[in-house]
């Protein structure tokens, strides 16, 4: 493995019409670690995470992203080492495409099978994603009669295709009834504890949806870094009551991070 950042951001900016959605913004992230972030909504979260799955560029600002620098490589030879699972990606999932497929084809970065030529490692490995997600028996069923926790099982997988060195997650747990949100939770947690397991950021507006196995975490306020760092010292009552401008009592529990209004 490489030694020193395996993703470094370093004084972003972004901003739509003149109003700033990231300013000055750094971020890095190791090999192994497992990085959350979290912040209220229009705070930038979903915005970093297009930038650093070069989807798009920053105003301003330089972005590395497994050792190669953005603007000075090509970004779709990279885009194949980055997983990423998001809105960005099932808003354009066709709905009457098989479950099996669906992941599959992830394999060619494309969305919808067309000629391609898939061998048995491929059908094997989308099976065991789909297993692992506990999916498995969904896999000829039509993508679009999935529930809302059924696809997002499947988009993981798909993120996970093509055994990528980074895995980028956008609310993973998002519209999950609690039963939904818990196995997912349980499902990354499990598999995150593999040391083959790519490095991933993960974005979140709750911190219930934090899996166990995060390293480390950084609040976003307002489009600036609020606070970073090992998430035991990110998620604390003062730190989350700070960002989302009320008072919360943050309560850490085997390895999980609950909060609610402070009395």
């Amino acid at each position: 493995m490489s030694q020193g950042p395996f993703l470094e951001a370093k004084n972003l900016r972004v901003g739509y019409g003149g109003r700033p959605v990231l300013e000055d913004f750094n971020v890095s992230l190791q090999y192994n670690e497992v990085l959350c972030l979290i912040g209220h909504n229009g705070a930038g979260k979903s915005t970093l995470l297009q930038i650093l799955a070069t989807k798009m560029f920053p105003t301003q600002g330089s972005v590395s992203v497994l050792d190669k620098q953005m603007g000075k490589v090509d970004l779709f030879e990279l885009r194949t080492r980055i997983g990423l699972c998001g809105s960005v990606i099932a808003e354009d999932i066709p709905h009457d495409e098989t479950v099996k497929d669906v992941v599959l084809t992830a394999a060619y970065a494309i969305l919808g099978r067309w000629n391609e030529n898939y061998d048995l490692w491929d059908e094997s490995r989308a099976m065991a994603l789909l297993t692992n997600f506990g999916v498995r028996e969904l896999g000829d069923r039509l993508y679009g009669t999935l529930s809302e926790g059924e696809k997002k099982r499947v988009q993981i997988s798909r993120a996970l295709m093509t055994d990528p060195e980074l895995l980028l997650l956008d609310e993973p747990a998002a519209g999950l009834d609690l039963g939904g949100r818990e196995d997912l939770l349980r499902r990354f947690a499990n598999f995150a504890a593999d040391p083959l397991a790519p490095a991933t950021i993960l974005v979140t507006h709750h911190i219930e949806e934090i899996p166990v196995g995060t390293t480390h975490a950084l609040l976003i306020k307002d489009g600036l870094v609020a606070v970073s760092g090992p998430i035991d010292q990110v998620i604390t009552s003062e730190h989350v009551s700070a960002v989302f401008g009320t008072s919360i009592s943050v309560t850490p529990e085997a390895g999980r991070f609950f909060a609610r209004a402070a009395v």
